[in-house]
């Protein structure tokens, strides 16, 4: 049977609740025998519905609203060894309403997509808002924003990784899988692939109507080795393979099978390894490595609602506070550090032509020469900051840091990919190397412990390899720096250039409650920071 997207849009309240669950690709096969898949972004019965949602929600009282409609598919393939472990293929489709009336917001969201239930969750938001208002709360306004904006926009993806049969997905991790076994004491191996794609449209009151297609990919590998004696096993996990917002050619090109013996010889040298000697060492750090350094120490404590005590849950506050004692004052580390805030770079996890308040997302400075001069900011906190923005002569806009993980869950300000910016010297990760006299490399990232402020903190790696005479001398083990964020920061005397920038990231950067995961790439070079207090991790028999 075939049915129109018009008519699917017109006929699905029976069935809606059916295409908001979870649901495993075997079953796939029977939902799509009873009707078609959901409308593509952009699609005019998608935006009749959004119309709809926005005049209802008009004359329930919104001063303002918006609604975005999506369907979202995530796929998981996990494995070990000679075996498959697992295997998840989720789907949800819906439409999320979001108002203000008298300044307080309020939101409702289902997976009916009739005109009736779109036109009934806008009312829900609006009588939410009017609830939500309180005599003593300062009104919600926006700062403006460009309206009436069309278009569409996708991701860097060349190949659909749903379009990919699971066999050959299935077969390329057990082949890698085989290929690190053969590895002597590589003992136990897990791989991975992750999946997702999200078609969203978003229309605002302001006349915005665009949709987005983003897609991400992530390939990974765990190799853990087991010393003869049974006394010792070391891990070494492929987080040198970042996840990408890219399509399936990223797991090609990240050659699984070619690096699964790579990383099952680094985890059995790791067992004969050297414990490392607690001390201060000049660390040259890898970006596989710094990514997750930038992320918890410079890119958390630069959110502003965070700063304004708006937000603690999964990070904390923050130690850059209060705006007007920090803005354009604080040294946050040595004049060699640049950082900045985008959602452009090609392939990065954070990229998109528009936030979820519908704003195009530009590139701004957070960190210049080492000074503090900028926050990640919405519509709703650009103006926060209203008073420094005239100081400095700067408009008062937002950054595009809005985002909410699905159609299900309201938009907050969530942080771009944030970025160490390269040297100007054509520096490369050798180079640095060869100019450290005593030291220690670190590659990959590990565990990592920081404080509710994000201002102590500790963290670990996967590779360490002790530098002496600007020369790598053997690998280390039982590595941990320990540091004070503007300190560590201010001991930055060293940095890559144009040619070793490379992105890292992560899909789960939790945040809110209810919490909502967002994915984040940081790109940066390799750093040398002077004089890093290190501890020896390693538990005593």
């Amino acid at each position: 049977m075939t049915t129109s997207r018009r008519d699917f849009v017109r006929t699905t309240s029976a069935a809606a609740a059916a295409l908001a669950l979870s649901t495993s690709r075997a079953d796939a096969a029977e939902r799509a025998s009873r009707l078609v898949l959901p409308p593509s972004p952009g699609d005019p019965a998608v935006n009749e519905l959004l119309m709809k949602a926005l005049d209802a929600a008009k004359a329930a009282g919104a001063s303002y609203a918006d609604a975005r409609i999506s369907l979202g598919r995530v796929q998981t393939i996990f494995t070990r060894e000679r075996r498959v472990g697992g295997l998840a293929d989720n789907e949800t489709f819906g439409i999320g309403v979001r108002v203000l009336v008298e300044g307080s917001w309020g939101f409702a969201a289902t997976s009916e997509l009739s005109a009736d239930a779109v036109t009934r969750v806008a009312r829900q938001a609006a009588a939410q808002a009017k609830a939500n208002k309180s005599p003593g709360r300062k009104p919600v306004t926006l700062a403006p924003a460009p309206g009436g904006q069309k278009g569409t926009w996708a991701s860097d993806a060349k190949v659909d990784p749903f379009t990919v049969p699971i066999e050959e997905k299935v077969a390329l991790l057990l082949a890698a899988n085989e290929a690190a076994l053969k590895v002597p004491q590589a003992r136990f191996v897990n791989s991975s692939m992750f999946f997702l794609k999200d078609e969203k449209t978003y229309a605002n009151s302001e006349g915005t109507l665009v949709a987005q297609t983003i897609i991400r990919t992530q390939p990974s590998m765990t190799v853990t080795a087991v010393s003869k004696d049974f006394k010792d096993f070391q891990t070494r996990q492929s987080n040198d393979i970042a996840p990408m917002g890219r399509g399936y050619e990223h797991v090609t090109d990240a050659k699984l099978v070619e690096n699964a013996t790579k990383w099952a010889g680094e985890a059995v040298e790791k067992l004969s390894a050297k414990p490392v000697e607690v001390g201060r060492y000049d660390l040259v750090l890898h970006p596989s490595h710094l990514w997750l350094t930038i992320h918890e120490s410079v890119a958390h404590p630069t959110e502003l609602d965070r700063a304004m005590g708006y937000e603690a849950n999964y990070a904390g506050t923050s130690f850059v506070f209060p705006p007007e004692k920090v803005l354009g004052k604080l040294k946050f580390g040595s004049p060699l550090m640049n950082i900045r805030g985008d959602r452009s770079q090609p392939g990065s996890l954070a990229a998109c032509g528009w936030d979820d308040d519908g704003v195009v997302p530009e590139s701004f400075d957070i960190i210049k020469g080492g000074i503090f001069v900028d926050y990640q900011t919405t519509r709703e906190q650009a103006l926060w900051l209203d008073s420094y923005y005239k100081q400095v002569k700067r408009p008062m806009r937002s950054h595009g840091c809005s985002y909410a993980q699905s159609w299900a869950d309201v938009q907050f300000q969530r942080m771009p990919n944030v970025n160490l910016l390269p040297g100007e010297k054509d520096t490369s990760w050798e180079d640095i190397i060869a100019a450290t006299d005593k030291g220690i490399a670190i590659i990959g990232d590990g565990s990592f412990s920081i404080d509710q402020q994000r201002y102590n903190a500790q963290f670990g790696g996967q590779l360490f390899y002790e530098i002496k005479g600007g020369k790598i001398v053997g690998m280390l083990k039982d590595v941990a720096y320990q540091m004070r964020t503007p300190d560590f920061w201010g001991a930055l005397d060293m940095l890559g250039g144009q040619k070793s920038y490379q992105l890292g990231g992560a899909f789960n950067d939790g945040k809110g409650q209810p919490a909502q995961s967002n994915a984040v790439s940081h790109g940066c070079v390799p750093t040398r920071h002077k004089q890093i207090n290190v501890i020896n991790t390693g538990r005593q028999a």
